[in-house]
């Protein structure tokens, strides 16, 4: 069945007055933070120019299913199923301005609809976002810290793969690298990969990128960062060199057992202070 836009979109932004006496209940009243915190953030409004190129757009709007899907994690669930169990709070429908939520075909449909092009403006507007946050707090050092997730997947989904699954094994997965900042623990970026790889595979050029947008953001701070083992190697301390980005590494001394053997008192304070090298 299919519906008009004006019965499908709601007009109504002002925040609600909480009333106990009110007929229309919610089980989502906290929700009402968010819808403050998304008009500060004009967040609705940058989704959409996100989506302006696309010629043809849904009834819902790529930008009105993008919110939905944040709103959705923001509850808490995880599968698109789950929102039969609120489709029809008027909390919710107020936050994503609808009369309607939509069914899961209509949100898998559009989502299908999405092209790289969108994915990447959306992940230039995380970043944004992110980097507002540093230069409101006016922050002296940011930490970068890298590490990859595994994220099981069910049958065969595009682009995963079968790999390390601690939790699951022999299940096909992602292995998504994030770039994380310490001091707000926000994501700045997110490297998309399949679950059969290192956790070093096209992380060099992933970190040089992250630096280098965190600068452009902050250019007077004090960029730092944080590595576990896998990513000891010549190549990644010679890139974090050259960004001149302080940083503390663990190193695998069963790949460098030699090390083991060297008195690293030899190599003075200039070592430490220039380079940050932290060996556990």
């Amino acid at each position: 069945m299919k519906y008009s836009r004006s019965a499908i979109h709601s007009k109504v932004h002002a925040i609600p007055h909480l009333q106990f006496e009110a007929q229309n209940l919610t089980a989502y009243s906290g929700l009402v933070i968010f819808q403050l915190l998304f008009q500060k953030l004009n967040l609705k409004s940058r989704i959409l120019k996100c989506f302006r190129h696309k010629k043809v757009t849904p009834i819902f709007g790529f930008h009105t299913i993008f919110m939905f899907l944040v709103i959705h994690l923001a509850l808490g669930f995880r599968r698109i199923r789950d929102r039969d169990y609120y489709c029809e709070d008027p909390m919710v429908k107020r936050v994503l301005g609808l009369n309607k939520i939509p069914d899961v075909s209509t949100i898998t449909r559009t989502l299908s609809g999405m092209d790289l092009k969108s994915l990447f403006k959306i992940k230039k507007l995380i970043q944004d976002l992110v980097s507002e946050r540093l230069i409101e707090n006016n922050l002296n050092r940011i930490t970068l810290d890298f590490d990859g997730s595994v994220i099981s997947t069910t049958h065969k989904a595009q682009g995963s793969a079968v790999g390390y699954n601690k939790n699951k094994k022999g299940a096909r997965s992602y292995y998504p690298l994030f770039c994380t900042v310490a001091q707000t623990a926000q994501f700045f970026d997110i490297h998309h990969r399949p679950g059969n790889v290192h956790d070093s595979n096209g992380a060099v050029k992933f970190m040089r990128q992250c630096f280098r947008d965190a600068r452009k953001s902050m250019p007077m701070a004090i960029l730092e960062s944080r590595m576990d083992s896998a990513f000891f190697s010549e190549n990644f301390l010679k890139m974090l060199t050259l960004e001149k980005v302080e940083f503390t590494a663990s190193v695998p001394f069963d790949r460098f057992a030699e090390l083991k053997k060297l008195d690293l008192s030899l190599f003075g304070k200039r070592f430490y202070c220039k380079e940050r090298a932290n060996y556990s």
